[in-house]
């Protein structure tokens, strides 16, 4: 059975493709969640030395694994061609079908492209094969709590307007599910955690435009195949105004799950008991200290 459609890929390939010329203006979201993904490498001593980035635009997986993780070789892909800047090893690809198998990878790093795919425990198993045993996959993914006074502005405008309601926004995956999406893919020691990113806008329409700058903007089958309403937009904006904090801005929250699973391997130390302890994932992540 093959997995319910709820993005148009082609879609967001054009407008990713679209917006290859502005992304740098409104990347600060991104880069951000590279950086801080990249970040789980600093504490390990293993060394990765082929290593693939999906989701890498404008060059932000090469400058975020800069000397980190022993990489030796990196190729960063992407679903459009017009969004991988012009160095190193480039590769045009659809997480939903790696060309990897085998074994053949040390690490795959997603920072930037798993939150619009449809069959997300296929791309997991997908990652998971094409790494060596002990290789290790580090994703983001944005959560439930992204852009949630957006989905809230919208959803009121259309009430009050009575209008037929429309989404506006992306569904998540929440920290329960990723995590067993990890264990389903047969991923060792999956840990999930996550994190807040609160960009504050004065003008609420400009929130609106950085998300079309990023290429972000909604490419969920079940969109509306009009044009947005002018006072449906209005009514929206107004209403997100209305959310407007002591600052004199509009605070806008994108929650971000960061996921890391090692491929199986008979070195690994095995998992506690089930319900015997916690740990952060930057604990878990030590060689030769991983639990679960």
């Amino acid at each position: 059975m093959s997995a319910p459609a709820i993005f148009d890929r082609q879609l967001a390939r054009r407008r990713r493709a679209r917006a290859a010329k502005t992304f740098s203006e409104a990347d600060f979201l991104w880069r951000e969640i590279t950086a801080r993904l990249s970040e789980r490498l600093d504490d390990l001593t293993q060394e990765f030395p082929k290593a693939l980035a999906l989701g890498s635009r404008d060059g932000l997986a090469r400058n975020a694994l800069k000397g980190k993780g022993g990489i030796e070789w990196l190729v960063e892909s992407d679903l459009a061609a017009e969004t991988l800047v012009n160095q190193g090893a480039r590769l045009v690809l659809d997480p939903e079908a790696l060309p990897f198998g085998g074994g053949v990878l040390d690490l795959v790093f997603g920072a930037g492209d798993l939150h619009l795919i449809n069959d997300l425990p296929g791309a997991l198993i997908q990652i998971r094969q094409a790494l060596r045993p002990d290789g290790l996959f580090l994703g983001a993914l944005l959560g439930p709590g992204t852009l949630t006074p957006l989905t809230q502005a919208f959803l009121k405008a259309e009430v009050e307007l009575n209008v037929p309601v429309s989404p506006h926004v992306s569904p998540f995956v929440d920290i329960r599910d990723a995590a067993a999406l990890l264990q389903r893919a047969g991923f060792a020691l999956p840990v999930a955690d996550s994190e807040k990113i609160v960009v504050s806008y004065a003008d609420p329409l400009r929130l609106l435009q950085d998300l079309r700058m990023m290429g972000e903007a909604s490419v969920l089958q079940e969109r509306s195949r009009h044009p947005l309403r002018r006072r449906v937009l209005m009514n929206a904006m107004e209403k997100l105004a209305e959310t407007v904090g002591p600052d004199g801005r509009v605070a806008i929250p994108f929650e971000v799950i960061f996921l890391a699973g090692w491929c199986p391997a008979a070195s690994q130390q095995q998992p506690a008991q089930r319900g015997s302890g916690t740990i952060s994932l930057a604990s878990a992540l030590k060689r030769g200290q991983r639990s679960s």
